[in-house]
This record gives C-alpha cells, structure tokens and sequence, in this order.
C-alpha cells in the first residue's frame, strides 16, 4: 500500500513539473511572439523571446524595453503571468527535494516502528511464559 502510494506521488510531482515547465515554456513563446508583434524595437522572434523572459522573471536587464503602450500593457500581462508560472515551476522543484526527504523520513519512522512492534511481541511473549510457569518453590501463588 505504501509503495504504491510513494510511486503515485511520484508519478504527480514529476508530471506536475513537466506540465509547469511546459506552461513556462509556451508562455515564454506567446509572450516573445507577443512582443516581437507589438513592440517596434525588437526586430526578431528570438528579441521578443528574451524581452518575455527578463520581463517575466521581473529581471528587466534593459538593453530591450517596451516603449508604446500597448507594449508596456503587454509587458505588465508578462509580469503577472510569469510570476505566476515561474513560481509554479519552482514549486514544482522544491516538491520533488522535499519529497526525497519525506520518503527517507517515513523509511526511518516505518523501520522503527517495526522495531517497536518487535519488541512488543517479544514482551507479550515473556510476559505470557512468566504468568504460565509455576511460582519457584517456596513461594505462594499471586491470588490474581
């Protein structure tokens, strides 16, 4: 039951980060194809591409800019789409370490309840052999 469990979560973390990555990725095509149509000073797709980025990831290094308003309307769309998005993607990062890290902690909890369990048996043991041998000579049984 477990392991099936750990393969499901699995299986979604990773497939949750391929969808983030592929969002990312067509809302950085989109957005450079955006810009490359509204914005005068970029002249080629791959212009419009790194525009999106730097504006989505709020970097905004400036050797390209939006200068009409339609463009700097456009670039604020970017801004909240890729905040959005990036954090999504690294969301889905930091779910997949965290997740190695929960595993390793519920391998640790499970083997020392293994252990604990163990131990139990083995006290339930002794004590049932203790209660079924006969009092050592000389002493009275316990009236309970």
């Amino acid at each position: 039951m477990v392991t099936r469990r750990r393969r499901h979560v699995r299986f979604i973390s990773r497939r949750g980060l391929l969808y983030s990555l592929l969002l990312a990725f067509l809302m950085m095509t989109l957005g450079g194809l955006g810009f490359w149509i509204v914005e005068p000073g970029v002249h080629t797709f791959w212009d419009g591409l790194w525009l999106a980025f730097t504006t989505a990831a709020t970097v905004g290094y400036g050797d390209i800019v939006p200068t009409t308003h339609w463009s700097k309307a456009f670039a604020v769309a970017v801004v909240l789409l890729g905040l959005a998005v990036l954090s999504l993607v690294t969301a889905s990062v930091a779910a997949m370490l965290v997740e190695v890290d929960e595993r390793e902690m519920d391998d640790a909890v499970l083997k020392e309840l293994r252990h604990l369990r163990a131990d139990l048996h083995a006290m339930q043991a002794e004590l049932k052999a203790l209660r079924q041998a006969p009092p050592p000579a000389g002493q009275t049984p316990d009236p309970d």
